[in-house]
């Protein structure tokens, strides 16, 4: 938790994979790497293999995979492929425009 407004307490993502495929298996990599790098003891990451998981998929309109969702804090957020681009994701999963200034943890020095 942080004293800064524009920095979200917690950041609720849902990541969509198909099976053990290789592109699959980066995002799941990238994205824990990147959650522990950047937003450590403020998120939860649920990985769901779209195979197990038709319904909620369909629910979430997932059109292709690997997908990351950033369901909290809103306006929801999608990001296709294996998430390599830590930076395209960092400033992607920044709730708010005023937070593309901050170090790259995202909290304030």
């Amino acid at each position: 938790m942080t004293d800064d407004p524009r920095v979200p307490d917690f950041v609720d993502l849902r990541l969509y994979v198909t099976g053990a495929t290789p592109a699959s298996a980066r995002a799941v990599v990238n994205a824990r790497r990147f959650c522990e790098t950047h937003l450590a003891g403020r998120y939860r990451l649920e990985v769901l293999d779209i195979g197990e998981h038709v319904e909620q998929a369909t629910i979430d309109q997932i059109v292709a995979a690997p997908t990351l969702i950033r369901l909290a804090p809103l306006p929801q957020r999608r990001f296709i492929g294996d998430l390599s681009d830590a930076e395209r994701l960092r400033r992607g999963l920044d709730p708010m425009p005023a937070l593309q200034g901050l170090p790259a943890a995202g909290v304030p020095q």
